[in-house]
């Protein structure tokens, strides 16, 4: 039964799984080697590097992925649904000061609540970006106020909805004039898509 994987006992097993991973030293050349035959042609490279945390919390039904929605009024991909993150500014010292520097600004998360398991493969994302998924385990509890310049609001999905492969849609769009695989989630009233679904899905390959 799916609902029995979002029992407690996935936190040992997500931290086992990716136990010793590592960010990537070159998370393009990383992710390009990665890519399907053909649809390289789709991205912009180079390719400007950012990281995202995948923040897992745990309640009493079961583990869950907490996700926001941008705000309405932002420029870029306004009201999308995402993780927390972002690019990786000058000042970080690498994916993960990143992820937790974007964690704390816009949901106002404690990065000193967050117990990192490890790191998903980097993913190139056709808007320019290159993207180094952190997995962190968040404290109980914690609590996450948004940032309204940033973020319109905070929710959460449970693992076990992500884990059913009955939930995920999957299609192709047509990018630059190269077709690429994509997928959705659909969860209540929010539309999980772009790389934010393609990171939930990885996150998934790599649990199993």
């Amino acid at each position: 039964m799916v609902a029995s994987r979002a029992e407690p006992a996935w936190r040992e097993r997500i931290a086992l799984r990716l136990l010793g991973t590592a960010p990537a030293a070159d998370p393009e050349a990383e992710a390009r080697a990665g890519l399907l035959p053909g649809i390289d042609g789709a991205f912009p490279w180079p390719l400007t590097r950012a990281a995202v945390l995948v923040p897992l919390l745990e309640r009493p039904g079961g583990h869950v992925v907490v996700l926001t929605r941008r705000a309405d009024h932002l420029p870029d991909h306004p009201g999308q649904i995402s993780l927390p993150g972002g690019r990786i500014d000058p000042d970080d010292a690498g994916p993960l000061a990143a992820a937790l520097r974007e964690f704390r600004e816009e949901i106002g998360g404690d990065p000193a609540q967050v117990a990192i398991a490890g790191y998903l493969p980097p993913l190139p994302v056709v808007t320019g970006f290159v993207v180094t998924p952190v997995v962190g385990f968040i404290e109980r509890h914690a609590a996450f106020i948004p940032d309204p310049a940033e973020v319109a609001e905070v929710f959460e999905v449970p693992l076990a909805f992500l884990l059913d492969p009955a939930n995920v849609r999957c299609g192709h769009r047509q990018v630059r004039g190269i077709e690429l695989p994509v997928a959705e989630f659909v969860y209540g009233r929010w539309r999980i898509w772009g790389a934010t679904a393609q990171i939930l899905q990885s996150l998934i390959k790599n649990i199993l």
